[in-house]
């Protein structure tokens, strides 16, 4: 532990949460006993500016299961730690096999719209929702815990688009969509009237994403987002892995959006042959209603 950044973290942890209690066995995990939770520190420099890789013992995952615990990621451009709840992960980690040295290889994806975390073998998840010391007290005083309302798809639609309007993007919503969002939830936003005239050939395919961002005042498409609120998860996998098989420079990120009983069968889907060989499965990641949730309340203040 004498990397500076995990000194200054754990000096930050003590002083918000009281005095904590390094583990046996492991230089990295740490409990909070006045809160009853565990922290797994991990660190790694930023590499090549867009990502950072790490190591997750799985003796130290371990002593995490069936505990309010976290996978603190940190690095060295970092301004808010990232706080990865173990429990809504855990299940993916047990059908993992670690690799020869006992360790599951993570990334973690550094964007200028999202972050997302990588597990090898796995999959994609952003995780822009579990950011900051905020969201770390919000989780272990359970007292300030927010309810997630039952999301419909159109107001997950509004949430997703507004979210890239703040982060100063164009927004897509196909036209048909935009009398059903939910300007209750957010403050009302213009959608872009077409998309651009480059992606003319594919112009059939991506008029109907759920949502996609733009870079305000050029033709390059960000991200994409669907959202599966009823339809079968591998009915957008398909959408996007066409899009992608056309247009294999496409440098959109593309992400499936349902509720946290869907992120198994997300998993078995992208991890299929045909993703896998196309490529898709490096490039598609999954959220929760309460991830866009989150993400939302933490883009708006």
């Amino acid at each position: 532990m004498s990397n500076k950044f995990k000194r200054n973290f754990l000096h930050e942890l003590n002083s918000r949460f009281g005095r904590t209690r390094k583990l046996s066995n492991s230089l990295s995990l740490f409990e909070v006993p006045d809160y009853n939770t565990r922290v797994y520190i991990r660190y790694s420099k930023v590499h090549g500016r867009s990502k950072s890789l790490y190591g997750l013992r799985s003796e130290d995952l371990k002593q995490l299961e069936g505990l309010n615990s976290f996978i603190c990621f940190i690095w060295d451009t970092q301004t808010e730690p990232l706080f990865i709840p173990f429990s809504e992960f855990e299940d993916i980690f047990q059908e993992l096999i670690p690799a020869s040295d006992g360790q599951y290889k993570v990334l973690i994806f550094h964007q200028t719209d999202q972050h997302e975390l990588y597990i090898a073998n796995a999959g994609k998840f952003n995780v822009e929702s579990y950011f900051g010391w905020k969201y770390l007290e919000s989780r272990v005083n359970l007292t300030e815990r927010t309810d997630i309302p039952d999301f419909t798809h159109s107001q997950v639609q509004t949430l997703i688009g507004s979210i890239g309007n703040i982060k100063g993007f164009d927004v897509w919503i196909p036209p048909i969509d935009r009398s059903r969002l939910d300007w209750n939830m957010t403050s009302e936003f213009k959608c872009i009237a077409e998309l651009p005239s480059r992606y003319e050939k594919i112009n059939g395919i991506i008029r109907e994403i759920d949502v996609i961002w733009v870079k305000r005042g050029s033709s390059d498409l960000l991200a994409m987002f669907e959202v599966e609120h009823s339809t079968p998860i591998y009915s957008g996998l398909l959408r996007f892995n066409d899009l992608y098989l056309v247009e294999p420079h496409l440098k959109a990120r593309f992400s499936i959006i349902s509720n946290d009983l869907r992120k198994g069968l997300f998993l078995k889907q992208i991890n299929r042959p045909t993703f896998q060989s196309s490529g898709l499965t490096q490039l598609c990641n999954f959220l929760e209603y309460k991830d866009v949730y989150s993400w939302f309340g933490r883009t708006k203040n």
